[in-house]
């Protein structure tokens, strides 16, 4: 491979990275782990228990 092509191969990989760096992330949602989701469920269970239903 003579010294142009590696250069370009370089600059190319680097423009690369740099686009996908700012390209929008998908839309997959962000993982929260078991604990995290446990501690949730709990919370809202408690919060729910705690709001007494409105009277009318």
């Amino acid at each position: 491979m003579n010294r142009q092509k590696k250069i370009k191969q370089l600059l190319k990989a680097h423009a690369k990275k740099a686009s996908a760096k700012l390209a929008p992330r998908s839309t997959k949602p962000k993982y929260i782990s078991k604990a995290d989701r446990e501690k949730l469920a709990l919370q809202t269970a408690a919060d729910a228990a705690v709001q007494p239903e409105p009277q009318a």
